[in-house]
């Protein structure tokens, strides 16, 4: 580093005929080129040396190259101004700007160590687990409050750096001084961002929703694939992405069909004769219930619902560990409860039955809506529904 100021030092002194501000400039832009080349230079170094095959050290250090460069950058300001030809009036700029960079350095170091410390915290729980409930609370919650967080860093650090200028910083107070219409119109303007944000803070500490939660919205069910700091992304069952504003889950009622746990009991309606015996269809749902891989051992039943004018509704209920394998037992059940049916008692399909009565013959020899020759069409007609019954 010393080799670099003196090499500086003499490019000045012998470049008197410049202008002191072309001398500065093109002092200032050397020193960022040659930051930017030592770090592109040193940088593959230290991944090598500290990354190895881990790929969250790998990571790590693949979030800090951005802030490591402009770290070098300043550094390399910093050395520049104090062997330039700046006026004081052109110094004080310029130390105003590096400690602008300083100030976003330090946000941007604190959102990358927000980011470390989440990802660190997070590696206790997984999602892919069977009983995932604690994972996803702890994943949902952590993630919402990092990016809440890192929009207030965002806000803090833009507001601190620009108050570095005396300009800005004199504007900034006379505009908090003046308030009124003015606040009015910025409080109006971001009020649907700051409705997120504030909705978002909510979901955190209540959590009426959860990463991989199994949702009904909108009448579409699918999992919380992704919580933003404006909105959730729900993948449905189709593999759709339907995009809701976080203030929805505050705002409107919906259902959630992993709250607790992920449990479902699912429900499926036969419809048959009245003839059927009820209780061995529930002998045979209870034996197609044990002999399916999917069936959690809990909810096997069925009763009579209701009685209709030609049918007989039985509803059955099984349940299962969660929401696509309810889906799929119900249609087991459906399966295998209509081919039993179809087997032992075949005539169990609701029928619809009709009685032809005869009509007395009328005085005159005739009867009613028959005429001549009635009575013998109407007694094979008889004995033709008496043998399909």
């Amino acid at each position: 580093m010393e080799n670099l100021i003196t090499v500086l030092s003499s490019i000045d002194s012998n470049m008197n005929w410049w202008p002191d501000w072309a001398s500065s400039s093109v002092l200032l832009l050397l020193a960022i080129l040659f930051a930017w080349w030592l770090h592109s230079m040193l940088f593959p170094l230290i991944e090598r040396w500290f990354g190895g095959d881990d790929l969250f050290r790998r990571s790590l250090l693949t979030r800090t190259r951005g802030a490591t460069r402009l770290a070098f950058i300043l550094a390399a300001i910093a050395i520049a101004v104090g062997i330039a030809p700046l006026t004081w009036q052109q110094a004080s700029l310029v130390w105003d700007i590096e400690a602008a960079g300083m100030v976003l350095l330090f946000g941007w170091g604190l959102t990358i160590a927000l980011h470390v410390w989440t990802v660190i915290y997070l590696r206790r729980f997984s999602l892919d687990s069977e009983d995932n409930l604690l994972a996803r609370k702890h994943v949902t919650q952590s993630r919402i409050l990092e990016r809440i967080a890192k929009i207030l860093i965002v806000v803090l650090t833009i507001g601190a750096a620009l108050m570095t200028f005396d300009g800005v910083r004199q504007y900034g107070v006379s505009l908090l001084a003046s308030a009124g219409a003015a606040g009015l119109v910025v409080g109006l303007a971001l009020q649907p961002m700051l409705k997120n944000l504030i909705a978002g803070f909510q979901l955190a500490v209540t959590q009426p929703i959860r990463i991989d939660d199994a949702l009904l919205v909108e009448g579409e069910w699918g999992n919380v694939e992704e919580i933003t700091s404006s909105y959730v992304v729900v993948k449905l069952w189709d593999w759709r992405r339907m995009i809701v504003p976080l203030s929805y889950f505050i705002e409107t009622p919906f259902q959630n069909w992993t709250r607790e746990n992920a449990s479902l009991i699912g429900t499926v309606y036969l419809y048959t004769d009245f003839t059927v015996p009820a209780q061995a269809v529930r002998e045979k749902l209870e034996e197609v219930a044990r002999n399916s891989s999917i069936w959690d051992g809990k909810v096997v039943n069925l009763q009579v619902t209701d009685f209709k004018e030609t049918t007989m509704e039985l509803r059955m209920l099984v349940s299962a560990k969660d929401a696509p394998r309810t889906f799929d037992l119900r249609c087991e059940v459906r399966e295998k409860m209509i081919a039993w049916l179809q087997e032992e008692y075949p005539n169990a399909l609701p029928r619809t039955r009709a009685e032809l009565e005869q009509i007395p013959e009328s005085r005159g020899g005739r009867s009613d809506g028959f005429g001549d020759g009635s009575r013998q069409g109407v007694e094979p007609r008889n004995r033709e529904l008496a043998a399909a019954d």
